[in-house]
């Protein structure tokens, strides 16, 4: 195989890499470059999860035996059965060489007793392949898993110099992966808030002009709770701010669990004391038994007064939904209500008839209602 040839598998391994926009993604390219630069029929790459002591497959790819799914949910080996994971990415490497690929065939070799047949060998024989080769990848200087390419029975076996060349994919692959990583930290940091875990406004601005966009479409229903806790400046001023962060963090939790018992829903902060619940499909009557037992939950937590509880729905007789923002000022205009009647159950937009004081809080412009009105944050 010449010089020009590998350098352009590299190169294209490198680029398919750079192009992907998830784990996924990156993953499938990794093993697929492998792949072709290699000239196997399979590839698969593998994390080595050290506090499991297993080998979990991420992705196989190319020509998939029986059972043998492209993005496996289960398929993990206990590294224990493979006695040359301990040799080459460990004892090997810890005594100073370099982490090197290595080449497995079908008819496999004795080690140490007669008719010795280690796990890789035999899987090769039942999945009709002749040989591999196995690259360490390594992240952070350490072992992160494995690059495996196969040819099948018949094809010319793999050579010391395949092997070493894996070993310079396996690289390639390795940076690719640390830029994901770096990748998916950003986006987390960018769509998550710092404190409860959960998503931010941002993600949420996101997340709601797609459904409305949905809803518009195909008339999907789009349902949004807006929470607002009570009493934290009461708990900040009393207690301080760290306990006052450990309420928010403590509704949030269960936000969160409250959020699990509708099917896709988004749950987030959206700053300060107020939360929402962002639910795409299940219908208005379950969405408002959540934010039922939401409050619930939140008049129970040991710090705090409850939370003031709005929901807004465009299965609800609410009028034109045009746009995400009009959704939020309904939520955000039967949560005010709710908090100024100290209610203890949630209010819902559109559900007093067609003079609903919500529905008509909620167009009224600012400059038109008086001291009272609460001024609306402007979205999208």
């Amino acid at each position: 195989m010449g010089d020009d040839k590998r350098l352009a598998d590299v190169v294209a391994l490198a680029q398919g890499m750079a192009s992907a926009r998830t784990p996924r993604e990156s993953w499938r390219a990794a093993a697929l470059g492998a792949c072709r630069a290699l000239d196997g029929s399979f590839a698969a790459l593998s994390v080595w999860e050290r506090e499991l002591g297993r080998l979990r497959v991420l992705v196989n790819v190319g020509e998939r035996a029986a059972g043998e799914l492209e993005f496996p949910e289960d398929e993990a080996y206990p590294v224990h059965q493979f006695a040359e994971i301990t040799e080459f990415l460990h004892e090997q490497w810890a005594a100073g060489g370099e982490p090197n690929a290595w080449v497995e065939t079908a008819e496999g070799t004795a080690a140490g007793r007669p008719g010795y047949c280690h796990q890789r060998v035999a899987a090769l024989r039942r999945r009709g392949r002749g040989c591999c080769v196995v690259a360490p990848v390594v992240l952070h200087g350490r072992a992160w898993g494995e690059l495996y390419v196969a040819r099948p029975v018949g094809a010319a076996v793999f050579d010391r110099a395949d092997a070493d060349f894996a070993t310079v994919l396996a690289a390639v692959a390795a940076a690719g992966l640390t830029q994901t990583e770096l990748l998916e930290e950003a986006r987390r940091l960018a769509f998550t808030d710092s404190l409860t875990g959960l998503a931010n406004r941002r993600c949420v601005d996101m997340r709601l002009d797609e459904a409305i966009e949905r809803y518009r479409e195909e008339g999907v229903v789009v349902s949004l709770v807006v929470c607002d806790v009570n009493g934290l400046k009461r708990v900040n001023d009393t207690f301080g701010h760290a306990v006052g962060d450990r309420l928010l963090e403590r509704f949030g939790s269960v936000l969160s669990l409250c959020g699990a018992m509708l099917p896709g829903a988004l749950v987030a902060r959206l700053g300060g004391d107020e939360f929402c619940l962002l639910a795409v499909g299940p219908p208005a009557d379950d969405v408002v038994k959540v934010a039922d037992e939401l409050c619930r939950r939140a008049a129970e937590l040991e710090l705090g007064d409850g939370v003031a509880c709005g929901v807004a729905s465009t299965e609800e007789p609410i009028g034109p939904v045009r746009s995400a923002r009009r959704l939020f000022r309904l939520a955000d205009a039967a949560q005010y209500r709710a908090k100024a009647e100290r209610s203890a159950r949630p209010v819902v937009a559109g559900r007093e008839g067609p003079d609903d004081p919500v529905v008509r809080l909620a167009d009224t412009p600012a400059d038109e209602a008086g001291p009272e009105r609460r001024r609306f944050r402007g979205r999208g």
